[in-house]
């Protein structure tokens, strides 16, 4: 199955529909902008997985959600400055015959994340 992404957004117990995400391939310090996309309905990538077994490749990956643009387009009265603004998982893919699933769990002042399935 490749990359794929999820984002539940616990404030409100819902999929985080609508939240802008960023897919980045990394070398070291260097970002190279793969693509972005928003959040469908059920809170993934409405194109399906991010690359396929057959386009995922070993090396470095960068998500980046937005955080903050997220909940106050939600009405989240958040402070200024607010505690999270953009989350990045920087991560790494070893076996392209495995699927990585990078799920985010968030907050306006919390988030976790794990390999899922």
């Amino acid at each position: 199955m490749g990359l794929s992404t999820h984002v539940l957004d616990t404030m409100h117990g819902t999929p985080a529909v609508g939240m802008g995400v960023a897919l980045y391939v990394t070398n070291g310090d260097e970002a190279t902008l793969v693509k972005r996309f928003n959040l469908n309905a059920d809170g993934r990538n409405p194109d399906g997985p991010l690359y396929d077994n057959a386009s995922l490749r070993v090396g470095t990956y960068r998500l980046v959600f937005d955080v903050a643009g997220y909940f106050k387009a939600r009405g989240v009265s958040l402070p200024e400055p607010n505690f999270l603004n953009r989350v990045s998982l920087d991560f790494g893919v070893a076996r392209t015959d495995e699927h990585y699933h990078v799920p985010l769990l968030v907050s306006p002042w919390s988030y976790g994340t794990y390999r899922g399935s």
